[in-house]
């Protein structure tokens, strides 16, 4: 398989009153379409900046960035608007969802931003919604639903516009532990069905599920390795 991303000696620089600092030095590394990595490390490791970065939130200060054939080191904030909703599908640790629709019209808000018709749009967001195991609650609207169940919707928002990667960052940082099972355990059905998915935690229980951990350090990978104890669900 081909790499969904490609990664050559990034640099992050911030400016924080008379001082430079370096969120990240020259990190390099690629990532296959159907991958599942976990990219780890301790505060100020480097690791949100790194997963801004992927998501196109944010550009370097220095090196390439290669999405999907794309490279996005230098795009106008406009075009990485465009490539974030068309290549990357978000899920957040506190869901993000939009408290006056319903768990259907949280789903089809990317659809909206790429122009699709009305009726393609709800067809589309059941499907998504069915794919999570929510279609029974598609009309019910934030407040009516658990933190699962949230979260399940924020997962079939990433997947409604079959995105090049689904990029979790601390998916289940505001769940419980049987939530979080099941939360892993529908990323697991995700990522079987093909999809690349990449994680950002601090938590090992929840690294263990991937299958590639990537570790980071004072802004530089430490450790990049595949996972031989994948967390059996």
């Amino acid at each position: 398989m081909g790499n969904v991303i490609e990664i050559e000696k990034i640099e992050k620089n911030y400016q924080v009153g008379n001082q430079i600092v370096r969120a990240l030095q020259g990190v390099s590394t690629n990532i296959v379409k159907g991958d599942y990595v976990a990219i780890m490390g301790p505060s100020g490791s480097g690791k949100s900046t790194l997963m801004n970065i992927i998501g196109a939130l944010d550009t370097p200060s220095a090196g390439t960035y290669i999405l999907n054939g794309t490279d996005v080191s230098r795009l106008t904030d406009e075009r990485l608007a465009e490539i974030r909703n068309k290549e990357i599908g978000f899920v957040f640790q506190t869901f993000n969802l939009l408290h006056q629709y319903n768990a259907l019209e949280n789903v089809v808000l990317p659809l909206i931003y790429a122009g699709v018709q009305k009726q393609e749009r709800k067809e589309r967001g059941i499907e998504a919604l069915q794919k999570v195991g929510l279609a029974d609650r598609m009309e019910h609207k934030p407040n009516e639903l658990s933190g699962g169940q949230r979260q399940r919707v924020a997962v079939a928002r990433a997947l409604i516009n079959t995105p090049s990667i689904i990029l979790a960052d601390e998916p289940t940082g505001n769940l419980d532990s049987k939530t979080s099972i099941d939360i892993m355990r529908l990323f697991a059905k995700i990522h079987a069905s093909g999809n690349t998915i990449i994680l950002v935690t601090h938590e090992e229980d929840i690294a263990r599920h991937a299958h590639r951990i990537i570790r980071l350090r004072d802004g530089q990978i430490e450790r990049d390795e595949r996972n031989n104890d994948i967390a059996v669900l």
